[in-house]
């Protein structure tokens, strides 16, 4: 049985989260198997549960249900377990002055040596112990790393080997007895039986640290769990992606009108493939194509360019319904229908979603094509770039004739409505259809860029049509 377990700490948020759910579901996968993502935050003073919480909710969920795997909380045993060991290692004291850190490191810094801690606790005495409490130093708990190097075989990089004289002795728990990442997350992975740890290539460094608090423990090493560090994520400027290059977090992108799936297929194609040069793919494709000797161990640069065109994509293949069902909430928030929406609006939204699914490359640019049909006549108004240019003297005898076409159609469809303007725009005034139908989808919608026009006219119905027509007409003239 495996156990995965992909925490989500800086890179690791973007990619390996997508591919560590995944890499769970791939070829030879036992029923008894199980993959969690797991919220990791190195220092807990900054740690979020409702953040923690929202960061697996909007990205995991889609790797996780595509995967067949369901979250599951820490149980009882296991943050009793915790506890325990938290209580016990309260009780150990050894003291570590720390007053005059900054001044070694720069000591260390001038001499050439590494700057981290410099051992200098590990032979106190009795009496300087009881010397440093008396001046009401608080000790912490330290790790004595032992002389030598650290060996393991990485999944994705191969054999990677620190030499201790770069790992200097680690802090397992403050002085205030809060238990540090390196000592949790080792706990953690003992009590869930995790086999195999996904996450990214900014915890690489603190690999050696954790084997040795598992070596510590007593854990033996045919029971080490393997380790894979996936690539950093990369912004245009080839620095790691952050909040200068923009929106980060999986909740921005999704208020932005993302699909959850395009952002797990384009964050599993940052370092992954799925092979034959193909960019989209499902969810339960990449799960079944995933493994993890596939995944390029060099960083990945995050293109939001690629990103809009595979959400494109995935908009386009939507069934029309599940496609308005999407709409709905972003329609909500931008006010054009209510909650629960009426059954008007619904029908409205029904007819409109297929007229701008194949337009659209974000949920969000759909909300602002239909909103004209949601605005009532006191709140229309005509974007002004577009309304100097179309709503002009030159266009009033095209926004009067359609006007008068349009008065007299007897069936108010498409058909007959496309019949009517052309036969009195194209046919009888002789325009050219750009120059007939411009005037006209400004002055009834708003933009220069609408849904198609007859079917929007016949959604908006005739007479919000004639009395946006009428308005137009007076804007021209005035």
């Amino acid at each position: 049985m495996k156990r995965i377990v992909t925490a989500l700490t800086g890179a690791a948020l973007a990619v390996g989260l997508g591919a560590g759910a995944t890499a769970w579901a791939g070829p030879g996968r036992s029923p008894a198997d199980r993959a969690t993502a797991r919220a990791c935050l190195e220092d807990a003073r900054r740690a979020s549960p409702d953040a923690d919480r929202a960061a697996v909710r909007e990205a995991a969920r889609p790797c996780l249900e595509a995967a067949g795997l369901a979250g599951r909380p820490r149980t009882p045993e296991q943050q009793a377990a915790r506890e325990a060991l938290r209580e016990c290692l309260r009780t150990v004291r050894q003291a570590h002055p720390d007053a005059d850190r900054e001044e070694r490191r720069e000591l260390a810094r001038a001499q050439g040596r590494p700057p981290g801690y410099d051992g200098r606790c590990r032979t106190l005495t009795r009496e300087q112990i009881a010397a440093f409490e008396a001046e009401g130093r608080t000790p912490v708990v330290r790790f004595r790393v032992p002389d030598g190097s650290t060996t393991f075989a990485d999944l994705i990089r191969g054999p990677v080997t620190f030499e201790h004289t770069f790992v200097p002795d680690f802090v397992l728990v403050r002085a205030d007895g809060q238990p540090l990442y390196t000592l949790a997350v080792a706990v953690d992975d003992v009590l869930m039986g995790i086999t195999h740890v996904l996450r990214g290539e900014d915890l690489l460094a603190s690999t050696p640290r954790q084997l040795a608090v598992y070596a510590a423990m007593g854990v033996q090493p045919g029971d080490v769990a393997a380790f894979g560090h996936l690539p950093y994520v990369m912004g245009p400027d080839n620095t790691r992606l952050s909040k200068r290059h923009g929106a980060v977090s999986i909740a921005a992108y999704r208020q932005d009108g993302y699909l959850p799936e395009a952002l797990v297929n384009y964050l599993a194609l940052l370092g992954w493939s799925i092979g034959g040069d193909r960019e989209d793919f499902s969810l339960q494709e990449m799960a079944d194509a995933f493994t993890v000797e596939r995944v390029n161990a060099n960083a990945a640069r995050f293109d939001v360019r690629k990103l809009q065109a595979i959400n494109g994509d995935k908009i386009r293949a939507l069934d029309p319904a599940d496609f308005a069902e999407r709409l709905m909430p972003f329609l909500q928030r931008a006010g054009h229908v209510a909650h629960p929406p009426t059954e008007a609006e619904e029908r409205i939204i029904a007819g409109a979603a297929p007229l701008v699914q194949e337009r659209v490359g974000q949920l969000t640019e759909a909300v602002a094509m239909l909103g004209f049909l949601f605005v009532d006549e006191a709140h229309f108004t005509v974007d002004e770039e577009a309304a100097a240019r179309a709503l002009t003297p030159e266009s009033a005898a095209v926004l009067d004739a359609a006007l008068r076409a349009l008065e007299d159609t007897a069936a108010w469809e498409a058909a007959a409505i496309e019949g009517a303007l052309r036969d009195a725009l194209v046919d009888t005034m002789g325009l050219k259809p750009k120059h007939a139908f411009s005037p006209v989808r400004i002055a009834v919608t708003g933009r220069r860029v609408s849904p198609p026009l007859f079917e929007s006219l016949e959604l908006l119905g005739r007479d919000r049509t004639l009395e946006r027509l009428r308005q137009g007409l007076r804007t021209a003239t005035s």
